[in-house]
């Protein structure tokens, strides 16, 4: 798995931990919606100041969102 699916999967899956839509996210990020939803498919290369946006939206430190976590168990 590459770094922007790692990133993807991290996203979706911490917004849906805590309970948050993607346009609650896109709201809490100051992004679109369509957008969120295209990084969460892995469709759309991000910026470091996006990453940033996303995961103060989501209440992380940004590392968090870079970290496997299908290699835990």
């Amino acid at each position: 798995m590459n770094l922007t699916d790692v990133f993807a999967k991290s996203v979706r899956r911490i917004r849906l931990e805590k309970g948050i839509s993607q346009e609650e996210l896109a709201d809490r990020s100051n992004l679109h919606r369509t957008y969120i939803s295209l990084i969460e498919r892995n469709k759309r290369n991000i910026t470091i100041q996006n990453v940033e946006k996303i995961a103060i939206g989501l209440g992380v430190e940004p590392y968090i969102l870079f970290i496997d976590e299908s290699n835990k168990k």
